[in-house]
């Protein structure tokens, strides 16, 4: 999907009224930005993680971001059963809807400021459709989909999935900003959701105008634009935009004149890199090889009520 850039002229009129406090020192450490991937179709996302400039920030080692969209009648999200190793899967909707299903005998529908989280562990199987009334209707879909890098420890652990309601996640305001703690510790808060690392996950939406400070407390930091823009430092972001933030310091960021939706995230970085090959992360190559191996020859469990499945890829 082309990344849009409509709200930079607002921002860069919000760039001359941020603080002398925030231009001490770039609070950008890097900037990325993302590129459209094809998930089939006509369902496109952007993708800011892993990058050629960077592959993880703390935990968080794949970041796609989908719409926003309007689905017409008929159309929706059909991805077929797929295996994952080594990482846990973080779903998180602004509007529309997602039905999971996978290898344990879950079937949950994902709603706005719902988490689903799906620990992969040694490996399981999930599918992601749009169910039946929504896809006869047509609908509003956006939502940012995450993996997190399991650590070494836990990179094997038995498989699980767990769904937290909106009304179970740490909910704030802060001036014309509302926060929502989806994953880990953050600001004195912790999220019920399962996590293996330190860790955070942050939703914000922010009014026209207003500023948020983005706590020094994790090692690893990062703000990504889903909606409208801002401005950190003295640099404007749009749609599509993450920011690695400076290590040990308060980050300002300003909304433009039509508001943002932000997602802060990280963590402490990783007990080491990790390799990443279509749906498998690892610390090891030979783990990859065999989770490939094992879906080509049928070793994986299978999904109930869902037969359909994706062929390993030949590349």
């Amino acid at each position: 999907m082309a990344k849009g850039r409509g709200q930079e002229g607002s921002c860069r009129a919000v760039a001359a009224q941020v603080t002398k406090e925030d231009k001490l020192a770039d609070p950008i450490e890097l900037l990325i930005q993302g590129h459209a991937h094809d998930l089939g179709d006509g369902f496109a996302v952007r993708r800011v993680l892993p990058s050629a400039k960077r592959r993880m920030v703390g935990p968080f080692i794949f970041f796609d971001h989908f719409g926003p969209m309007d689905v017409p009648p008929g159309g929706g999200m059909e991805v077929r059963p797929h295996p994952h190793i080594g990482l846990a899967t973080v779903t998180y909707l602004f509007a529309g809807g997602i039905f999971h299903r996978d290898s344990l005998g879950f079937a949950q529908p994902i709603k706005p400021g719902d988490v689903n989280w799906m620990t992969a562990g040694s490996g399981i199987v999930h599918s992601e459709r749009t169910e039946p009334e929504m896809r006869r209707t047509g609908f509003r879909m956006h939502g940012v989909q995450t993996w997190v890098a399991l650590p070494k420890a836990h990179e094997s652990a038995a498989p699980a999935f767990e769904h937290v309601e909106a009304a179970r996640l740490p909910a704030w305001r802060e001036g014309e900003a509302a926060f929502r703690l989806i994953v880990g510790t953050y600001a004195g808060r912790i999220a019920p959701t399962t996590h293996f690392s330190p860790i955070f996950y942050v939703a914000v939406e922010m009014g026209p105008g207003a500023k948020i400070v983005v706590s020094p407390e994790h090692a690893e930091r990062a703000a990504y634009v889903a909606e409208g823009g801002v401005v950190v430092g003295d640099r404007a972001m749009a749609v599509g935009d993450l920011a690695v933030l400076t290590e040990g310091q308060e980050v300002g960021i300003v909304a433009g004149a039509e508001g943002a939706k932000v997602m802060l995230c990280g963590g402490a970085a990783m007990d080491g890199p990790r390799h990443i090959w279509w749906n498998f992360v690892a610390s090891t190559k030979e783990r990859i090889e065999e989770a490939k191996a094992d879906w080509k020859n049928g070793r994986f469990a299978t999904v109930p009520g869902d037969p359909e499945f994706i062929p390993l890829p030949d590349r």
